[in-house]
Protein backbone atom coordinates (compact mmCIF):
# COMPACT_ATOMS: atom_id res chain seq x y z
CA UNK A 1 0.00 0.00 0.00
CA UNK A 2 1.61 3.55 -1.28
CA UNK A 3 1.28 6.65 0.83
CA UNK A 4 -2.14 7.50 -0.79
CA UNK A 5 -3.84 4.73 0.43
CA UNK A 6 -2.34 4.97 3.68
CA UNK A 7 -4.22 8.11 4.40
CA UNK A 8 -7.41 7.68 2.33
CA UNK A 9 -10.35 8.31 4.34
CA UNK A 10 -14.18 8.42 3.46
CA UNK A 11 -15.94 11.63 4.03
CA UNK A 12 -19.79 11.12 4.40
CA UNK A 13 -22.05 13.21 2.26
CA UNK A 14 -23.23 15.84 4.90
CA UNK A 15 -19.72 15.90 6.45
CA UNK A 16 -18.05 17.25 2.69
CA UNK A 17 -21.47 18.96 2.50
CA UNK A 18 -20.67 20.63 5.39
CA UNK A 19 -17.07 21.59 4.50
CA UNK A 20 -17.87 22.59 0.90
CA UNK A 21 -20.28 25.19 2.20
CA UNK A 22 -17.83 26.67 5.21
CA UNK A 23 -15.00 27.26 2.33
CA UNK A 24 -17.49 29.13 -0.52
CA UNK A 25 -18.57 31.15 2.54
CA UNK A 26 -14.68 31.96 3.86
CA UNK A 27 -13.97 32.69 0.14
CA UNK A 28 -16.94 34.96 -0.83
CA UNK A 29 -15.59 37.26 1.89
CA UNK A 30 -12.68 37.95 -0.82
CA UNK A 31 -14.30 37.09 -4.04
CA UNK A 32 -17.74 39.36 -3.41
CA UNK A 33 -16.17 42.95 -3.34
CA UNK A 34 -13.78 42.01 -6.08
CA UNK A 35 -16.34 41.16 -8.18
CA UNK A 36 -18.59 44.03 -6.78
CA UNK A 37 -15.69 46.70 -8.23
CA UNK A 38 -15.26 44.76 -11.17
CA UNK A 39 -18.94 45.05 -12.41
CA UNK A 40 -18.68 48.55 -11.72
CA UNK A 41 -15.49 49.32 -13.40
CA UNK A 42 -13.70 49.75 -10.46
CA UNK A 43 -9.71 49.59 -9.83
CA UNK A 44 -7.85 48.74 -6.39
CA UNK A 45 -4.51 49.06 -6.30
CA UNK A 46 -4.23 46.35 -3.49
CA UNK A 47 -6.56 43.68 -4.16
CA UNK A 48 -6.27 43.40 -7.61
CA UNK A 49 -3.14 42.04 -7.97
CA UNK A 50 -4.45 39.14 -6.22
CA UNK A 51 -6.87 38.30 -9.08
CA UNK A 52 -4.91 39.46 -11.84
CA UNK A 53 -1.39 39.43 -11.30
CA UNK A 54 -2.36 35.30 -9.88
CA UNK A 55 -4.78 34.24 -12.92
CA UNK A 56 -7.22 32.37 -10.21
CA UNK A 57 -10.66 33.06 -11.36
CA UNK A 58 -12.50 34.20 -8.52
CA UNK A 59 -15.32 31.36 -9.21
CA UNK A 60 -12.37 28.32 -9.06
CA UNK A 61 -11.26 30.27 -5.68
CA UNK A 62 -15.12 29.44 -4.54
CA UNK A 63 -15.18 25.94 -6.05
CA UNK A 64 -14.32 23.14 -3.22
CA UNK A 65 -11.98 19.98 -3.51
CA UNK A 66 -11.54 17.85 -0.36
CA UNK A 67 -7.59 16.76 -2.17
CA UNK A 68 -6.46 13.83 -2.53
CA UNK A 69 -6.91 12.32 0.66
CA UNK A 70 -10.42 11.58 0.26
CA UNK A 71 -13.58 9.53 -1.05
CA UNK A 72 -16.64 11.30 -0.86
CA UNK A 73 -19.56 9.39 -0.29
CA UNK A 74 -23.23 10.24 -1.08
CA UNK A 75 -25.76 10.48 -4.52
CA UNK A 76 -24.59 14.10 -4.76
CA UNK A 77 -20.60 13.49 -5.02
CA UNK A 78 -20.90 11.76 -8.66
CA UNK A 79 -21.47 15.94 -9.56
CA UNK A 80 -18.24 15.57 -9.09
CA UNK A 81 -17.19 13.33 -12.11
CA UNK A 82 -17.77 16.12 -14.02
CA UNK A 83 -14.15 16.84 -13.50
CA UNK A 84 -11.29 14.51 -15.53
CA UNK A 85 -9.39 14.48 -12.30
CA UNK A 86 -12.34 12.52 -10.66
CA UNK A 87 -13.12 8.42 -10.97
CA UNK A 88 -15.57 6.10 -8.92
CA UNK A 89 -13.98 3.67 -6.34
CA UNK A 90 -15.60 1.82 -3.90
CA UNK A 91 -17.39 4.01 -1.25
CA UNK A 92 -17.96 7.21 -3.61
CA UNK A 93 -15.74 9.43 -5.56
CA UNK A 94 -12.21 10.40 -5.31
CA UNK A 95 -9.34 12.25 -7.13
CA UNK A 96 -7.22 10.15 -9.38
CA UNK A 97 -3.56 10.78 -8.74
CA UNK A 98 -2.55 9.15 -12.04
CA UNK A 99 -4.73 11.91 -14.02
CA UNK A 100 -2.07 13.79 -13.37
CA UNK A 101 -1.00 14.92 -16.49
CA UNK A 102 3.14 14.08 -17.32
CA UNK A 103 3.42 18.06 -17.78
CA UNK A 104 2.14 18.67 -14.71
CA UNK A 105 3.66 16.11 -13.03
CA UNK A 106 6.99 17.83 -14.64
CA UNK A 107 5.79 20.99 -13.16
CA UNK A 108 4.66 19.37 -9.57
CA UNK A 109 8.57 18.30 -9.63
CA UNK A 110 10.13 21.12 -9.65
CA UNK A 111 7.84 23.21 -7.30
CA UNK A 112 8.01 20.68 -4.91
CA UNK A 113 12.06 21.39 -4.94
CA UNK A 114 11.60 24.65 -4.81
CA UNK A 115 9.67 24.65 -1.63
CA UNK A 116 12.09 22.27 -0.18
CA UNK A 117 14.92 24.70 -0.85
CA UNK A 118 13.21 27.63 0.28
CA UNK A 119 12.18 25.71 3.44
CA UNK A 120 15.77 25.08 3.99
CA UNK A 121 17.60 28.62 2.84
CA UNK A 122 17.91 31.30 5.75
CA UNK A 123 15.60 34.17 5.54
CA UNK A 124 16.89 37.67 4.60
CA UNK A 125 15.22 40.44 6.42
CA UNK A 126 17.20 43.01 4.59
CA UNK A 127 15.56 44.08 1.41
CA UNK A 128 12.65 46.66 3.30
CA UNK A 129 10.31 46.35 0.28
CA UNK A 130 12.61 48.08 -1.77
CA UNK A 131 11.22 46.97 -5.24
CA UNK A 132 7.96 48.61 -4.99
CA UNK A 133 9.95 51.69 -4.99
CA UNK A 134 12.33 50.01 -7.68
CA UNK A 135 9.39 49.59 -9.85
CA UNK A 136 8.76 53.48 -10.17
CA UNK A 137 12.51 54.80 -9.48
CA UNK A 138 13.43 56.88 -13.21
CA UNK A 139 9.41 56.62 -14.24
CA UNK A 140 7.18 59.85 -15.29
CA UNK A 141 3.74 60.11 -13.83
CA UNK A 142 1.99 58.90 -16.68
CA UNK A 143 4.29 55.30 -16.22
CA UNK A 144 3.28 54.68 -12.54
CA UNK A 145 1.25 52.00 -12.60
CA UNK A 146 -0.95 53.02 -9.84
CA UNK A 147 -1.09 56.87 -11.12
CA UNK A 148 -4.30 57.17 -10.04
CA UNK A 149 -2.75 57.08 -6.54
CA UNK A 150 -0.02 59.80 -5.64
CA UNK A 151 3.31 58.83 -4.96
CA UNK A 152 4.80 60.18 -1.39
CA UNK A 153 8.01 61.68 -2.83
CA UNK A 154 8.19 63.97 -5.64
CA UNK A 155 10.08 61.70 -8.29
CA UNK A 156 13.72 63.05 -7.87
CA UNK A 157 13.26 63.04 -4.20
CA UNK A 158 12.42 59.08 -4.79
CA UNK A 159 15.33 58.62 -7.07
CA UNK A 160 17.90 59.98 -4.47
CA UNK A 161 16.13 57.48 -1.70
CA UNK A 162 16.33 53.96 -4.27
CA UNK A 163 20.09 55.18 -4.83
CA UNK A 164 21.00 55.46 -1.61
CA UNK A 165 19.76 52.15 -0.02
CA UNK A 166 21.45 48.76 -0.38
CA UNK A 167 18.75 46.82 -2.75
CA UNK A 168 18.97 43.22 -2.34
CA UNK A 169 15.46 41.58 -3.93
CA UNK A 170 15.84 37.99 -4.32
CA UNK A 171 12.72 37.02 -6.41
CA UNK A 172 12.75 37.44 -9.74
CA UNK A 173 9.14 37.72 -10.43
CA UNK A 174 9.56 41.49 -8.73
CA UNK A 175 12.81 42.41 -10.03
CA UNK A 176 11.56 41.88 -13.47
CA UNK A 177 9.18 44.76 -13.15
CA UNK A 178 11.81 47.15 -12.01
CA UNK A 179 12.41 49.96 -13.97
CA UNK A 180 15.54 49.41 -16.06
CA UNK A 181 17.61 51.70 -14.78
CA UNK A 182 16.76 50.48 -11.44
CA UNK A 183 18.03 46.86 -11.80
CA UNK A 184 21.62 47.72 -12.79
CA UNK A 185 20.69 48.60 -8.75
CA UNK A 186 19.78 45.43 -7.38
CA UNK A 187 22.70 43.64 -5.60
CA UNK A 188 20.82 40.22 -6.69
CA UNK A 189 20.36 39.72 -10.69
CA UNK A 190 17.95 36.85 -10.40
CA UNK A 191 17.02 35.29 -13.46
CA UNK A 192 13.79 32.78 -14.23
CA UNK A 193 15.74 30.19 -14.37
CA UNK A 194 17.69 30.28 -11.47
CA UNK A 195 14.86 30.75 -9.16
CA UNK A 196 15.31 27.86 -7.11
CA UNK A 197 19.04 29.28 -6.15
CA UNK A 198 17.76 32.08 -4.77
CA UNK A 199 14.30 31.81 -3.25
CA UNK A 200 14.39 32.63 0.33
CA UNK A 201 10.89 32.24 3.06
CA UNK A 202 12.22 36.18 4.14
CA UNK A 203 10.60 37.61 0.86
CA UNK A 204 6.91 38.61 0.83
CA UNK A 205 6.88 37.47 -2.22
CA UNK A 206 7.80 34.22 -2.05
CA UNK A 207 5.65 33.49 0.23
CA UNK A 208 2.82 35.21 -1.47
CA UNK A 209 3.29 32.50 -4.36
CA UNK A 210 2.25 29.57 -1.94
CA UNK A 211 -1.13 30.99 -3.30
CA UNK A 212 0.16 30.49 -7.03
CA UNK A 213 1.54 26.97 -5.95
CA UNK A 214 -1.42 26.01 -4.65
CA UNK A 215 -3.81 26.73 -7.40
CA UNK A 216 -1.37 25.96 -9.89
CA UNK A 217 -2.31 21.78 -8.97
CA UNK A 218 -6.07 22.55 -8.05
CA UNK A 219 -7.91 20.07 -8.01
CA UNK A 220 -5.27 17.82 -5.86
CA UNK A 221 -4.59 20.26 -3.65
CA UNK A 222 -7.76 20.51 -1.31
CA UNK A 223 -9.51 23.65 -1.72
CA UNK A 224 -9.03 24.97 2.18
CA UNK A 225 -5.04 24.89 1.86
CA UNK A 226 -5.40 27.31 -1.32
CA UNK A 227 -7.72 29.35 1.05
CA UNK A 228 -4.82 29.60 3.68
CA UNK A 229 -2.74 30.56 1.44
CA UNK A 230 -4.44 33.35 -0.17
CA UNK A 231 -5.20 34.98 3.27
CA UNK A 232 -1.78 34.71 3.65
CA UNK A 233 -1.24 36.38 0.19
CA UNK A 234 -3.82 38.96 1.00
CA UNK A 235 -2.26 39.98 4.48
CA UNK A 236 1.03 40.18 2.95
CA UNK A 237 -0.21 42.72 -0.43
CA UNK A 238 -1.50 44.61 2.04
CA UNK A 239 2.09 45.25 4.01
CA UNK A 240 3.72 45.35 0.61
CA UNK A 241 1.40 48.07 -0.83
CA UNK A 242 2.04 50.25 2.33
CA UNK A 243 5.68 50.25 2.38
CA UNK A 244 5.28 50.93 -1.20
CA UNK A 245 5.93 54.83 -2.40
CA UNK A 246 2.33 55.09 -3.03
CA UNK A 247 0.28 57.08 -0.53
CA UNK A 248 -3.00 54.89 0.12
CA UNK A 249 -4.19 56.04 3.42
CA UNK A 250 -7.16 57.57 1.78
CA UNK A 251 -8.29 53.53 0.84
CA UNK A 252 -7.14 52.49 4.60
CA UNK A 253 -3.65 51.91 4.05
CA UNK A 254 -1.55 54.07 6.05
CA UNK A 255 2.11 53.89 5.02
CA UNK A 256 5.16 51.54 6.63
CA UNK A 257 7.40 54.61 6.51
CA UNK A 258 10.60 52.55 5.24
CA UNK A 259 12.41 55.68 4.84
CA UNK A 260 12.47 55.95 8.94
CA UNK A 261 14.27 53.64 11.15
CA UNK A 262 11.08 53.17 12.90
CA UNK A 263 9.22 52.44 9.67
CA UNK A 264 12.38 49.68 8.67
CA UNK A 265 11.56 47.82 12.36
CA UNK A 266 7.84 47.66 11.23
CA UNK A 267 8.61 46.34 8.12
CA UNK A 268 11.38 43.49 9.32
CA UNK A 269 8.51 42.52 11.89
CA UNK A 270 5.88 41.79 9.30
CA UNK A 271 8.47 39.78 7.48
CA UNK A 272 9.40 37.67 10.14
CA UNK A 273 5.75 37.11 11.04
CA UNK A 274 4.73 36.25 7.44
CA UNK A 275 8.25 33.95 7.31
CA UNK A 276 6.64 32.16 10.34
CA UNK A 277 3.07 31.80 8.87
CA UNK A 278 4.25 30.87 5.80
CA UNK A 279 6.14 27.59 6.55
CA UNK A 280 3.20 25.46 7.89
CA UNK A 281 1.66 25.92 4.10
CA UNK A 282 4.33 25.08 2.02
CA UNK A 283 5.16 22.20 4.23
CA UNK A 284 2.01 20.86 3.43
CA UNK A 285 2.23 21.81 -0.02
CA UNK A 286 5.47 19.98 0.05
CA UNK A 287 4.13 16.44 1.81
CA UNK A 288 0.73 16.80 -1.15
CA UNK A 289 3.14 17.34 -3.68
CA UNK A 290 5.37 14.60 -2.08
CA UNK A 291 2.03 12.35 -2.03
CA UNK A 292 0.80 12.99 -5.44
CA UNK A 293 4.33 12.28 -7.42
CA UNK A 294 4.59 8.84 -5.57
CA UNK A 295 0.96 7.71 -6.95
CA UNK A 296 1.53 5.51 -9.99
CA UNK A 297 -1.96 4.23 -9.74
CA UNK A 298 -5.65 5.29 -8.87
CA UNK A 299 -6.45 4.46 -4.79
CA UNK A 300 -8.64 3.28 -4.01
CA UNK A 301 -9.10 0.14 -6.87
CA UNK A 302 -11.49 1.94 -8.97
CA UNK A 303 -15.12 -0.06 -9.43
Amino acid sequence: MNSLAASYSVLEEADWGERRALHEQRVRAWTDPHQARTARGEKHPVYDFLFEYYRFRASWLRRWHPGPHCVLAGATAREFLRWPEYHAVEGGIALNAAALEPHRRESLTWMVNLLRLTALRPPQFACFGLHEWAMVYRQTPDEVRHNAWPLRFPPDELARFVEAQPICCSHYDAFRFFTTPAQSLNKLQPTRADTSAFEQRGCLHANMDLYKWAFKFAPFIPSELIADCFALARDIREIDMRASPYDLAPLGFPPIRIETPEGRTEYEAHQRDFAARSQPLRAQLIVIGERLLQAHSPVPPPL
